[in-house]
């Protein structure tokens, strides 16, 4: 297991390229201690099936969203073909790829709930060769009423991935902020759970009621659920309380945590206005580098 966080500061932020601490502060800066060579990835001679990941956390805008987008973008540029779906009835991961999902007829909401439509039928391409994207719009908040009455309700998600696996090599699942039945079909589908984590004390409190659920969701309707890693957003080294939660979730979490870390940026608003990935609206910023590293992470698991 590994886990790893996001958020905005009241100070001035730096410039994209300026250090962000100098000299001595800088050997207390716990996630700058851990950082390792990463190695490179191997180039695929084919792709699939697909490693299925849910990147979730019941607690809202701690960059579940932005991690997706990123992640989803840096594996694609390790040769990796990618699906995001947006399992979230906001569709935040939809607007942030740039598709007015608002105006769609068919989203992931059909493939869940109509059994002649498949996800295929509503996947779409983005601006990235190689990524695609199921989109949702507030259509999807329905699916978790109807979904009750449904036999295996929590498989759903599971046997409509089934006709795509075979075509990408990840498929990352953006999940709504909370525990309900859209969240567990996702971790029912998935092999492995992404914990984006604010580096702030709240959000750690958080984790120890989602890790109950993933154990629970183990236990009880997918034996092959890990927990990938846990992936501190937000973070910034020029807060005392940061540096500490950071060391408390690794404290607590040890390897589970990734070593990349996401520090708090304002490329990451701009890119969500661009409707575009970090890695192709600034390819050379602190950010993009970041989601590189991660994507390095994620394949070598």
């Amino acid at each position: 297991m590994a886990i790893r966080g996001d958020a905005a500061p009241a100070v001035a932020r730096p410039r994209e390229n300026e250090p962000q601490m100098g000299g001595a502060a800088s050997k207390q800066d716990p996630a700058r201690a851990r950082q390792r060579p990463l190695p490179e990835p191997r180039p695929l001679t084919q792709h699939g099936p697909a490693q299925v990941i849910a990147m979730c956390n019941q607690k809202g805008g701690v960059g579940k969203t932005t991690s997706t987008i990123n992640l989803g973008a840096a594996l694609v540029e390790q040769g990796r073909k990618v699906l995001l779906i947006d399992l979230d009835p906001q569709g935040a991961l939809s607007v942030g790829l740039g598709v007015p999902a608002q105006n769609m007829d068919r989203t992931i909401y059909n493939a869940l709930m109509e059994r002649r439509t498949t996800l295929a039928d509503v996947r779409v391409p983005t601006d990235i060769p190689g990524l695609d994207l199921v989109p949702s719009n507030i259509d999807l908040s329905a699916a978790e009423v109807q979904l009750v009455s449904e036999v295996a309700r929590e498989q759903t998600l599971l046997r409509v991935l089934a006709d795509v696996r075979d075509e990408y090599d990840y498929i990352l699942i953006d999940c709504q902020p909370s525990l309900g039945l859209l969240t567990v079909n996702a971790l029912t589908a998935a092999q492995g759970v992404i914990i984006p984590l604010e580096c702030e004390f709240f959000s750690l409190r958080g984790v120890a009621l989602l890790v109950d659920t993933i154990e629970k969701v183990k236990e009880r309707l997918n034996p092959d659920l890990e927990i990938s890693g846990i992936l501190a957003t937000m973070y910034d080294t020029r807060t005392v309380h940061c540096r500490e939660v950071f060391s408390r979730v690794v404290e607590a979490f040890g390897d589970t945590v990734f070593q990349t870390v996401i520090h708090r940026t304002v490329r990451f608003p701009e890119t969500t206005v661009a409707g575009q990935p970090i890695t192709t609206w600034a390819p050379t910023s602190s950010g993009a580098q970041a989601f590189r590293d991660l994507a390095k992470e994620v394949i070598a698991l």
